[in-house]
């Protein structure tokens, strides 16, 4: 859906973005008068595995789901991408289609580049071209470390650092249980069973505000031990 642009806005969020803020304030304004501002309801494809990658999305607010599905048909988190975050960049950069789905998580407000102008601005300013390289090889090493530890910790690894990067600095996590279950890979009675263990414990606190953690240390320990197995 389109919507009116913000230019001082959204220039300010492209600012924040990984590749654009490598650009120069010259060119970020460039792309965003070039730019299509879009909005993506909660629950709903901004693309999916297979379309043309005809384009770049800098999220301007929300969170998107970047996901895949099994033969069977089961859906699969592989990360979920906040403000002011790229998407769509690996399509754009070789002209394939798109290798996964993105959904929104919650409303989304996004801005749209075409390819054109975005290898343009690439071509003109080869340091956010290197920008972009260095964030895709963060990315990849980021996978490769999800992967690997979706091998190797149990469940209550997953969930404990989960709630953990979900926390970052704070406390409290306002996830719903079934949003949890589906972003490590399992059910929501088998991740029921576990908050509740926990906040037997007293490591959380379980509320209609959300969880909040009251033992960061312990949740760290069964990580590692975890890991350890």
């Amino acid at each position: 859906m389109a919507e009116k642009l913000d230019l001082h806005g959204v220039e300010a969020a492209l600012a924040k973005a990984e590749l654009m803020a490598a650009l120069s304030e010259a060119t970020r304004a460039k792309l965003v008068k070039q730019g299509a501002p879009i909005s993506v309801e909660a629950g709903k494809l901004l693309f999916a595995k297979g379309d043309k990658g005809d384009a770049l999305y800098v999220l301007l607010e929300g969170e998107v789901e970047v996901r895949t599905s099994t033969e069977a048909g089961k859906d699969v988190r592989i990360a979920a991408l906040k403000p002011h975050a790229l998407i769509g960049e690996m399509a754009v950069l070789d002209g394939g289609v798109r290798s996964a789905d993105i959904a929104a998580i919650r409303k989304s407000r996004l801005l749209r580049i075409g390819r054109d102008q975005a290898i343009a601005a690439l071509e003109s300013e080869p340091k956010a071209l290197l920008k972009l390289i260095a964030e895709l090889s963060k990315r990849l090493r980021h996978a490769d470390a999800a992967l690997e530890d979706a091998h190797t910790l149990d469940l209550g690894g997953r969930l404990a650092q989960r709630l953990l990067e979900e926390a970052g600095d704070g406390a409290s996590i306002t996830l719903t249980q079934t949003e949890l279950a589906r972003r490590i890979g399992a059910s929501r009675e088998k991740v029921n069973r576990k908050l509740h263990e926990w906040a037997d414990e007293g490591w959380i606190n379980m509320g209609r505000a959300g969880i909040k953690l009251l033992a960061r240390d312990k949740l760290k320990t069964l990580i590692q031990e975890s890991r350890a197995t």
